[in-house]
Parts: structure tokens; sequence; C-alpha cells
């Protein structure tokens, strides 16, 4: 996948949706609105770290010898 593509997009939306509604609609704190968009934020953000730490391998051409 692409980085900052068109699906990594879509992806990061989707995520963003359901960690925020996951967030906001259990919890019962005064602060839930700015939980529910910081957990949502890193949701997004932890998803785009590991899709750059997946794709900068991709291309390597000399991989690790003997990796299982």
């Amino acid at each position: 996948m692409k980085l900052f593509g068109k699906n990594h997009i879509i992806i990061l939306v989707i995520t963003f949706v359901i960690l925020f509604l996951m967030n906001y609609i259990g919890n019962d704190a005064p602060d839930k609105l700015q939980r529910a968009i910081m957990t949502a934020s890193a949701g997004v953000m932890g998803l785009t770290v590991g899709l750059f730490i997946l794709n900068k391998g991709k291309n390597d051409k000399n991989p690790p010898q003997d990796f299982d």
C-alpha cells in the first residue's frame, strides 16, 4: 500500500471514525470529547508509523540473512 495514497487515506478515516465513536459513546467522563479525539488521533498516527516501517523494507535489495 502506498503511503498517503488513496487507500491509505480511506483506511485512516475509517480507523479514526471507529476509534472516535468507541471512545465517545462508551465514556462517561466530562472530557469525553477530548479523550476520544486524542485516542483516535493516536491510533491514526500509530497506523501511519506502522505502515511507514512496513513500506521501508519492501524494496530492500539486501534483506537480512536467515530471517525467520
